[in-house]
């Protein structure tokens, strides 16, 4: 082998080398400094509100992460607790009066708690199916997840003209934070048989990482189980 192809060879060794190592450590990183982020937002915001008193890290004299993130965990789950029986749904409604009698403070707080009642009634299905609709022109095609069907206003707008229709997200890439909310008709809608992460993946890697096609028995192995969930 001649030193010029022996450099070849080994600049190509190393680019290899390199990119595996970048496959490996960079999903890790990210994982790590998205968590290391989301528990330091949630102190931030927690621990000015805990007494001096009862802050561990006053006596030890270093702070803990995900102290402030674990006590708005136990309030949170506290006041659900409280909110399920006769006192504490008591205060809770007094409470909500208050917000209903402020000007501009009942419009938001209305539409914050319309979401949040909806999202967590309906998160057994809500965004947890995927499709295709042809977007945003005849002939191509996108990927949306599924939210719920057209209600109130809408859906009696819809069915005078004679039509069913599927609210859909449609999130962009390669950040599907924020998207568009589209009303399809259900004909028009193609289900995928892949799962909703699946098609978060594909949508974020711009259409890069494709989940293998699932297998008819495995499909109907699915269908089974959710038919014995349902019994």
């Amino acid at each position: 082998m001649s030193e010029t192809s022996f450099r070849i060879s080994m600049a190509a060794r190393l680019r290899n080398n390199f990119l595996t190592g970048l496959v490996i450590c960079a999903p890790i990183a990210i994982t790590i400094w998205l968590t290391w982020t989301f528990i330091r937002w949630a102190d931030s915001w927690v621990k000015p509100y805990i007494p001096n008193a009862y802050n561990p890290e006053k006596y030890l004299q270093f702070a803990i992460p995900g102290f402030g993130l674990l006590i708005a965990v136990v309030v949170i789950t506290m006041v659900g607790f409280l909110g399920r029986n006769l006192i504490g749904r008591s205060i809770v409604n007094f409470g909500e009066s208050i917000f209903h009698r402020t000007p501009l403070v009942r419009t938001v707080y209305k539409s914050l708690k319309q979401i949040f009642e909806t999202v967590l009634k309906e998160q057994g299905t809500t965004f947890k199916k995927a499709a295709l609709i042809e977007y945003p022109s005849p002939g191509l095609w996108s990927v949306v997840f599924i939210a719920t069907d057209a209600r109130g206003e809408l859906q009696t707008k819809f069915n005078a003209m004679g039509k069913e229709m599927v609210g859909c997200f449609l999130a962009p890439t390669p950040v599907p934070t924020a998207g568009f909310l589209v009303f399809v008709p259900r004909d028009k809608i193609v289900p995928l048989d892949m799962s909703a992460e699946d098609a978060a993946k594909l949508i974020i890697s711009m259409g890069l990482v494709t989940p293998p096609e699932r297998s008819v028995a495995l499909l109907a192995a699915e269908a089974e189980k959710h038919k014995r969930k349902g019994q």
